[in-house]
């Protein structure tokens, strides 16, 4: 999969393919990531890429042609299906959903605004989405194209050395996760709960299950709101309830 990201701060961007599951998944020829900075597209002597926004007000807005015209030379060196995502506050809300939704795509470009954002004409003509990472404030949108990529470079096959690691991670089955566990057995009279240890599988597997519902409901009920639970999946969650009232 390819990925272009428009930046002001190319170095900031080019960091995530040096570590971790990104950099492991590029330099095996898995992904291809290039960026583009919007001062390289400018004609005068300071490379001026923003301006005071029409009507007054605080900030400035970054400009049109720099950034049209880095995306142009973005655009011109990604699979033609590759859609145009602006990071914004003003975007759909990122989640697992998108990240597997652009995770079958050939590629992805990616706007990371500075300043106050961007001339509203650069979204009526080169934005195909806008994204935003929750409801809070950035300095600039290098952070949140980051997560995505890490997000989405995760799930693309062959990246991760175990593929059911992907499928097992939180929010993939609308949950958050289940608690993990790795040796010592006992750690200051905190023992790993028993049925980890039991060795049977089916059992792991109902608990894990257990958990991921009664965690998912004590810190993000919305999760819940969201599944048509059935009934053994309700049974669990009222097993997990009463326990922690006790």
């Amino acid at each position: 999969m390819q990925f272009g990201v428009v930046s002001l701060f190319p170095d900031m961007v080019g960091t995530i393919g040096e570590f971790g599951v990104v950099g492991r998944a590029q330099q095996r020829g898995l992904i291809l990531l290039a960026t583009e900075n919007p001062r390289d597209h400018t004609d005068d002597a300071h490379r001026t890429v923003d301006d005071r926004p029409y009507g007054g007000g605080p900030g400035m807005v970054m400009k049109f042609q720099p950034v049209a015209d880095a995306l142009q030379a973005a655009k011109s060196r990604l699979p033609a299906a590759c859609p145009v995502v602006y990071l914004s506050p003003q975007g759909r809300v990122f989640d697992q959903a998108m990240a597997k939704r652009f995770s079958a795509l050939p590629g992805l470009l990616l706007l990371a605004g500075r300043y106050e954002g961007i001339d509203e004409r650069l979204l009526e003509s080169h934005i195909d989405e806008e994204v935003s990472l929750g409801d809070f404030v950035l300095s600039g949108g290098e952070i949140a194209a980051m997560a995505v990529i890490d997000a989405v470079v995760r799930l693309l096959p062959g990246v991760l050395g175990d593929d059911e690691s992907a499928l097992q991670d939180s929010f993939m089955q609308g949950l958050l996760d289940h608690p993990h566990y790795t040796r010592p057995e006992e750690i200051a009279g905190r023992r790993v709960p028993d049925v980890l240890l039991s060795g049977d599988h089916a059992e792991i597997a109902k608990w894990r299950l257990q958990q991921a519902l009664g965690r998912s409901f004590l810190r993000r009920p919305d999760l819940l709101e969201k599944l048509d639970l059935d009934d053994g999946q309700r049974r669990l969650l009222d097993e997990f309830l009463k326990e922690q009232s006790q």
